[in-house]
């Protein structure tokens, strides 16, 4: 890894993120297991911490053993949900899961898998870590994942153009190959955040990547023997993506709280959280649906019947 890319990396892991979200952090972390917590996301682009806000939560070692360990190595993350008091008010987070390890083969590419190298090449604050080693190895998997990520690039971009064309089609080709709610036109919008950034950190990746090219920012030609192929990642995507869904149906802690909070966000409606629905999610998934449905057909009659209307 270059001096270069590794300082540009460092600085930004190192940028100081809003109080309230090392807060957050510090309430999350597990100073007995965890090496670093990492922030990312849309809340990180655009500062509005009213929402839900993205985490990865990077291990030191697998700490679940049997069956369960098993799912895994194989499928991870572990996600969870969690709702904390900080200074007077309630922040959410969703978090993934996963070891350091793990962590590191996925952004140095030597997985099918997508998702780690596609979203740490974007901007990333480190917000806990447990020692100075871990903030490096952190570090080291983060740069690694932008090395990935700009081999891809290449591959997937034009034969020449600017920087941005070259990002465009790999987080274009990526939002595709996941089974995402979001179209691969949400590319733009990543790219709309910090083109320069991304204009600046290409060249240097390419270079650690050991990717020649020949050109500046404006134009830019890389060469395009040895690079990754994308025919495997493409097609593991959306089965690799789905098997994740299933597996969080009956593994994710806290998934009645963040499906309620999602549907009230988006309904206005708001799905009571009982014990039953807290414990078994995926069989309490129907009733929940069948509830909201019931409430917005009332709400709709209310609307109709109100003089007003």
């Amino acid at each position: 890894m270059s001096d270069t890319l590794a300082r540009r990396i460092e600085a930004e892991l190192a940028t100081p993120a809003p109080d309230a979200v090392v807060e957050l952090a510090r309430a999350l972390a597990d100073p007995a297991r965890d090496a670093a917590i990492l922030y990312y996301g849309s809340t990180l682009r655009t500062g509005d911490l009213s929402g839900i806000l993205d985490f990865y939560r990077l291990t030191r070692r697998p700490h679940r053993r049997g069956l369960h360990g098993l799912v895994e190595r194989v499928l991870w993350p572990e996600v969870s949900y969690h709702e904390i008091q900080v200074d007077g008010r309630v922040l959410r987070a969703k978090v993934a899961t996963l070891p350091l390890v793990t962590f590191r083969r996925a952004a140095q590419g030597r997985t099918l898998d997508t998702t780690i190298w596609a979203r740490f090449v974007q901007p990333t604050q480190r917000v806990w870590s447990a020692d100075a080693e871990a903030s490096a190895a952190t570090a080291d998997a983060v740069a690694a994942a932008v090395v990935t990520a700009a081999r891809y690039a290449a591959a997937l971009g034009p034969d020449r153009g600017a920087a941005e064309a070259f990002w465009l089609a790999l987080f274009r080709k990526t939002y595709a190959a996941e089974f995402r709610v979001e179209g691969a036109d949400r590319a733009d919008t990543v790219m709309a955040s910090g083109a320069e950034r991304y204009a600046a950190i290409l060249p240097m990746a390419w270079r650690d990547g050991g990717v020649g090219f020949q050109g500046d920012g404006a134009s830019l030609r890389p060469v395009k023997r040895g690079l990754p192929g994308w025919t495997w990642p493409n097609l593991a995507g959306k089965p690799l993506n789905m098997a994740r869904i299933l597996k969080a149906a009956f593994t994710f802690d806290g998934a009645a709280r963040y499906a309620a909070y999602k549907v009230e966000r988006h309904t206005g409606i708001e799905i009571a959280v009982t014990p039953f629905r807290e414990r078994h999610p995926f069989l309490a998934a129907p009733g929940a649906w069948l509830e909201l449905r019931r409430r917005q057909a009332e709400a709709r009659r209310a609307s109709l019947s109100s003089p007003n209307s």
